[in-house]
C-alpha cells in the first residue's frame, strides 16, 4: 500500500474536484473522475497515471493555493505516481531509485563502466584505439555475439520487470467494465502516438509557466518518435545483417543510417528542449522529487543519442572504438534504468489510457440503454 497520508490527501482533493467539475473538459482525468463517487487507492493510482501533467487545471482552479482548500492536483498526482512506481517495481532494492535518485545514477554509471571494462578486456587497447574500416568494422572492437547476448539479457530483464508491474497495476485498478478488444488497444495507442493529452484541453500544456504552449508536446514528440526511429533503424540493421548477410557499417544513404540519424537528432533536440523547459518551469504544481527523476532520464537518453551520432561521424577514425564503447555503455545504462526511472511512465500511462477508453465506452453504452 502507498503512504496513508498521501492517499488521504489525494482523496480529499479529488473529492473537491468532483464536486466542482469546472475542469471537466481539460483532460482525460476529469471524465474518469466523474464516473466515481469514492476513491479507493487503486482509483487514485489509476487517475495519477492518467494525468499527463499538463497543469491546465492548476492555473484554472479557484481553490488552488493560497486558498484554504489547497487544491493542487498536478502536484498530488505526481507524488502518487512516484510512490506507485516504487511499489510496483521489482526488486524492491532497486525500486529505491524512485525515492533515492543516487541509486539510479549509480546503476546507470555502473552499467556504462562495466561495458567499458569488458570492451577493454575483450579488445585490448590496441584494437580499441585503432582505425577499423569495411564490413564488420564495429565487431573488431566488440564481438557481435557479445553485443547480442548483453542486449537480449537486458531486454528480457526490462520486459520481465515491466510485465510484473503492469499486471499488478492493471489488477489493482479493479474490475474492467468491458473486455479488452483490439479497438480499445488501437485507440489507446493512437492517443499515445499523437500525444493527445498533452494539449492541455486544446491550446497546449501550461508548461513551463501559466500560459498554454505546444513546446512540451513538440519536444516530447521528438523524444518519442526519435526513439521509435532508432528502434526501427536497429530492427532494419538486424534484417540487413542476419537475413541479407550485409555487415555494418552501412552507407550514409541506407535505411538504418537515415532512420538512426533522424532518430538521434530528434532525441537530442527533444531531450535538450524538455530539460530547458523543466529548468524554467513553475515548481508550485510539481511533485517533490519528480524533476530530478526526469533530468536523469533525459540526460542519459540525450547522451546516448549524441554518442550514437558521434559514432557515425567518427566511424572511420581511431576514435571509433572509444566512442562506440561509450555509446553502448550509455545504451546499457538506459536499459538497466528503464524499470527504475521516468521511462516506466510510458507503460503505466498507456495502461491508464486503455482503461479510460474501456470505462468511457461502458458509460456511453449504459447511458444508451437508459435512454431507450
Amino acid at each position: 500500500m502507498l503512504d496513508h497520508d498521501l492517499i488521504r490527501e489525494a482523496d480529499r482533493q479529488l473529492t473537491i474536484c468532483n464536486a466542482c467539475r469546472y475542469c471537466e473538459g481539460y483532460c482525460a482525468v476529469y471524465p474518469a473522475l466523474e464516473l466515481r463517487r469514492a476513491f479507493a487507492e487503486g482509483d487514485i493510482v489509476f487517475l495519477a497515471h492518467l494525468c499527463h501533467d499538463c497543469r491546465a487545471c492548476y492555473y484554472a482552479c479557484m481553490y488552488a493555493p493560497p486558498h484554504e482548500f489547497g487544491v493542487n492536483i498536478p502536484q498530488v498526482l505526481s507524488e502518487v505516481r512516484l510512490a506507485s512506481y516504487r511499489r510496483l517495481s521489482w526488486p524492491a532494492l532497486l525500486g529505491r531509485a524512485f525515492a533515492d535518485r543516487s541509486t539510479g545514477v549509480i546503476l546507470g554509471a555502473a552499467a556504462t563502466v562495466l561495458v567499458a571494462v569488458l570492451t577493454l578486456l575483450l579488445a585490448g587497447p590496441t584494437r580499441l584505439f585503432s582505425s577499423h574500416r569495411g564490413a564488420g568494422a564495429f565487431y573488431e572492437v566488440i564481438p557481435y555475439w557479445t553485443m547480442v547476448a548483453v542486449g537480449i539479457a537486458l531486454s528480457m530483464y526490462v520486459v520481465a520487470v515491466w510485465s510484473a508491474g503492469g499486471v499488478r497495476f492493471w489488477l489493482e485498478g479493479g474490475r474492467v467494465p468491458q473486455p479488452v478488444r483490439l479497438r480499445a488497444l488501437l485507440r489507446a495507442a493512437a492517443d499515445a502516438l499523437n500525444l493527445k493529452w498533452l494539449r492541455g484541453g486544446g491550446p497546449g500544456c501550461y508548461y513551463p509557466a501559466a500560459r498554454p504552449s505546444s513546446l512540451r508536446r513538440l519536444f516530447h514528440g521528438c523524444v518519442a518518435y526519435g526513439f521509435l526511429a532508432a528502434f526501427a533503424s536497429t530492427t532494419i540493421a538486424a534484417v540487413y545483417q542476419d537475413l541479407l548477410h550485409r555487415l555494418p557499417p552501412y552507407a550514409l544513404t541506407s535505411a538504418p543510417v537515415v532512420l538512426g540519424s533522424a532518430g538521434g537528432v530528434a532525441m537530442i533536440v527533444g531531450s535538450g528542449g524538455l530539460i530547458s523547459l523543466k529548468l524554467r518551469s513553475d515548481t508550485r504544481p510539481a511533485g517533490a522529487g519528480a524533476a530530478l527523476l526526469d533530468y536523469v532520464f533525459l540526460l542519459i537518453l540525450g547522451l546516448a543519442a549524441l554518442s550514437g551520432m558521434l559514432t557515425l561521424a567518427l566511424r572511420e577514425t581511431p576514435m571509433m572504438g572509444a566512442i562506440l564503447t561509450l555509446h553502448l555503455g550509455l545504451v546499457a545504462a538506459l536499459y538497466i534504468t528503464a524499470p527504475y526511472g521516468k521511462f516506466v511512465h510510458a507503460l503505466y500511462r498507456y495502461l491508464a489510457v486503455l482503461r479510460h477508453h474501456l470505462e468511457q465506452r461502458a458509460s456511453k453504452e449504459a447511458g444508451s440503454v437508459v435512454d431507450q
